[in-house]
């Protein structure tokens, strides 16, 4: 099979037809082989009528249906696992994303070797709210990231080799970070194609503010993962280290002041009352939970198998 299209989605039930029809086009304008995976994140609407609906009439669509509302990292988790093609296409199923784009993206993982090509949508039809958050966002993750060539890590339209897929993992929220965790993977040949965004034909955005907080935290969970995911005693043991330099330090001085006060002819020094000894006692005690944190996290590098295990309630 050429192409595997996954396609999350939530209460999409207007667009569905016309993007189905759309890629039906483009699939057989170019003669691919492919499937697409609707992945029906708890819609509320009928989605799931429509899809079985499209799935009667063209043998090449698949469907699987959360019981509830997960989120889009565990609808794209999903169909990754499921895809079967060579190259994979994610797209949003609200007709912002143009399959058009489909031949070109895959002719450049299939020609020109790259592991994952991302979409930029460098014309964009969103308001300034929107659009300047997005500009910061992307400008944080290109360097913490370090993936300099990209300009919009978040677009759903984006292409892969299939072995990328099959060996991440996608989970929380992470699907703003793909390119990351690919290259943390060791997928490293990263591109970007511009392409279409077209304006919002049905219904309304499914995304808040709260992203924007919420992509930030995520970075930086993600960031503390690909260096220290695996030697978290790196970190905590290094700062658990440097709380107990600076308790030394501090008890050090708590004694000299004592023995001065001692041999001085006012004696009238009191250890309790000293700003310092109060430093070491709370540096001692961080020093010991950080390197306790480091052991504990030595011992689970990785969170429970069961993270991305989802209840589905249909699949044909």
């Amino acid at each position: 099979m050429d192409i595997s299209i996954v396609v999350p989605l939530y209460n999409e039930e207007e667009s569905l037809p016309e993007l189905t029809a759309w890629i039906e086009r483009v699939m057989s304008e170019n003669r691919f082989s492919y499937e697409i995976i609707f992945v029906n994140d708890g819609s509320s609407d009928r989605s799931l009528e429509v899809i079985k609906e499209l799935a009667d009439k063209n043998g090449s669509i698949h469907a699987v249906s959360f019981s509830r509302n997960y989120g889009k990292s565990p609808a794209l988790n999903t169909g990754f696992e499921r895809a079967k093609g060579d190259v994979v296409i994610t797209m949003d199923a609200d007709l912002q994303d143009s399959p058009d784009e489909i031949p070109e993206l895959y002719r450049m993982i299939t020609e020109e070797g790259y592991d994952l090509v991302s979409g930029w949508k460098k014309k964009r039809y969103d308001p300034l709210s929107k659009t300047i958050p997005t500009k910061l966002f992307n400008a944080t993750a290109r360097r913490v990231s370090g993936i300099k060539n990209l300009h919009d890590f978040n677009c759903g339209l984006k292409a892969y080799r299939k072995d990328v897929v099959k060996h991440i993992e996608v989970y929380g929220d992470m699907h703003r970070y793909i390119p990351y965790l690919a290259k943390n993977a060791g997928y490293k040949k990263i591109g970007e194609k511009v392409v279409h965004h077209q304006a919002r034909k049905y219904g309304t955005t499914k995304f808040g503010l709260d992203r924007f907080v919420n992509g930030y935290l995520d970075l930086g969970t993600l960031w503390f993962q690909s260096k220290f995911g695996i030697k978290p005693m790196h970190i905590f043991g290094l700062l658990g280290s440097l709380m107990f330099m600076v308790g030394f330090i501090a008890i050090f001085v708590v004694l000299l002041l004592k023995i001065i006060a001692m041999c001085s002819d006012t004696y009238n020094f009191w250890v309790t009352k000293s700003v310092y000894f109060y430093l070491s006692l709370a540096s001692m005690v961080l020093g010991v939970q950080f390197f306790c944190t480091g052991l504990i996290g030595e011992l689970i590098t990785r969170n429970s198998a069961e993270r991305n295990n989802y209840l589905i309630s249909e699949e044909f």
